[in-house]
């Protein structure tokens, strides 16, 4: 039974589950999603759906997350429905990142939206000011494992971003990229 299905059937249950959450104090499910983060079962998913669910800018239905998935900045994630996030990636939305509906990625990938400058030569680089940088990843694209994607980035819809590439540019609708940095290999 897929994860939608999963999700239809017990709808009702889950709603009540993210009403109950509400009231659950933020260090207590922090410490749940940290201790649990080794594991991938129901149960431990629909945890991180309900914290989602609470603490996410925006969240929609049937999202998966996977183990060691490191959420940074979640207040400015905004997430659609049908979405899954594999095993070991990272993504800080200093800058928000937007995820549209039926998005894969995979493993070990990582959205980062912001840069560190580097003007003022009076201060080391990791101490001068960060820049941020939207990330908009449009409905039904897959992004293969270890992508690195950069600020100020969309992913246009139906769109797959090869394994190892690192997207510093917008990719069209329709279309495959791959390498380093991210170009067009061929369309869908």
């Amino acid at each position: 039974m897929s994860g939608r299905n999963i999700f239809e059937k017990y709808k009702k249950i889950i709603l009540l589950l993210i009403f109950i959450s509400k009231f659950i104090p933020k260090i207590i499910f922090d410490l749940v999603w940290n201790l649990t983060s080794i594991f991938e079962n129901k149960f431990v998913i629909l945890i991180r759906y309900l914290y989602l669910k609470k603490y996410a800018g925006e969240c929609g239905d049937n999202i998966y997350i996977g183990k060691y998935v490191i959420l940074k900045n979640i207040q400015d994630l905004q997430l659609g429905s049908n979405i899954s996030i594999h095993a070991f990636c990272y993504l800080d939305s200093f800058g928000c990142i937007k995820i549209g509906d039926n998005v894969s990625i995979a493993n070990h990938t990582s959205i980062i939206s912001f840069n560190h400058t580097f003007e003022d030569k009076s201060l080391p680089i990791k101490y001068n000011l960060v820049e941020k940088g939207k990330i908009n990843i449009e409905q039904d694209v897959w992004i293969g494992s270890g992508v690195r994607i950069l600020p100020d980035v969309t992913i246009k819809s139906r769109s797959i971003v090869a394994a190892g590439a690192v997207v510093v540019k917008d990719v069209l609708v329709g279309m495959i990229v791959g390498g380093v940095p991210a170009k067009t290999i061929k369309e869908i």
